[in-house]
């Protein structure tokens, strides 16, 4: 009979590479779908996503700036290190949501193909999105897509890891960098998500997650005045409106979403790439 006592695992947030525990001291019970306790996580606070929006700000430039063949690797990379760690997936997900080992495996699958669905798109969306425009004069002109800058998001309450994947990885597509708040109830495929994303050559502040609770942290999140765009989905009904009010003053882009959370396991397409990026013309003299 061994008498060796196993290693418990402290849940932290996930700022600018580091995982820090919250500065208010703050964490809060996760249970199973029975009511089981799992763990202790820590409760973001205000001051929290301060740190976390500076920390996607200063990545901005340089994630921003890579080739896209380049985040395609990275966003490849992050699939397969989630691959790697698919059975613990597979055991977080089906005791956070209540769903049999066989749909949480499924569930799991889904969200390691969606990984490298996005990260195909990353050297493509410029040409689908981009445009070579006719013009009457003796010029060139060309518009190609710009990532918008920081986005918020505010995960998906009941898919634990499918919808936070969907959610997230377009973002990282795109060249944005991600303040993300992950599902309240149901935190702990993501925290696992930040030990993936920390291993697989992704930026140190592009992708930041926090844990808490989504009508807690969403309206600072959305007031920040250095987010360029806010992904409300996981906030309530009645607390988008607030959101998109509070987001009117400095936020470029609310995403719209309806009622309800969607199907994540139907096929994705470009409709999320195609929020995150601006469009952006040039004009040039053609030579003599």
């Amino acid at each position: 009979m061994s008498d060796r006592v196993s290693v418990a695992k402290t849940y932290k947030l996930y700022i600018g590479g580091k995982f820090p525990r919250s500065e208010s001291g703050r964490t809060y019970p996760v249970t199973d779908s029975a009511g089981g306790f799992l763990a202790n996580a820590s409760h973001a606070s205000r001051k929290d996503v301060r740190d976390a929006v500076s920390a996607a700000r200063k990545a901005f430039g340089g994630w921003s700036g890579a080739t896209a063949y380049n985040r395609g690797q990275v966003l490849y990379r992050v699939a397969e290190v989630l691959e790697g760690r698919r059975a613990q997936f597979a055991a977080e997900v089906s005791a956070c949501e209540g769903v049999p080992a066989g749909e949480a495996s499924a569930l799991v699958d889904a969200a390691i193909d969606r990984w490298v669905w996005y990260a195909g798109w990353t050297d493509k969306v410029a040409s689908v999105l981009g445009a070579a425009n006719p013009v009457a004069g003796p010029y060139f002109s060309f518009t190609v897509p710009e990532p918008t800058g920081v986005v918020g998001v505010l995960a998906p309450q009941s898919s634990s890891l499918l919808g936070l994947v969907s959610v997230l990885a377009p973002v990282l597509a795109t060249g944005c960098t991600a303040v993300v708040v992950s599902s309240g109830d149901r935190p702990l495929p993501a925290i696992t998500l930040s030990e993936v994303l920390a291993t697989s050559d992704v930026p140190a502040g592009a992708a930041n997650i926090l844990t808490g609770r989504a009508d807690e942290l969403g309206p600072w999140l959305a007031s920040h005045a250095d987010v360029n765009a806010l992904d409300p989905t996981g906030a309530s009904a009645d607390v988008r409106v607030d959101l998109a009010r509070a987001a009117s003053g400095t936020v470029q882009r609310v995403l719209r979403v309806p009622d309800g959370e969607p199907d994540w396991t139907a096929r994705p397409d470009i409709t999320r790439l195609r929020r995150y990026l601006e469009a952006k013309t040039v004009w040039h003299p053609k030579g003599t």
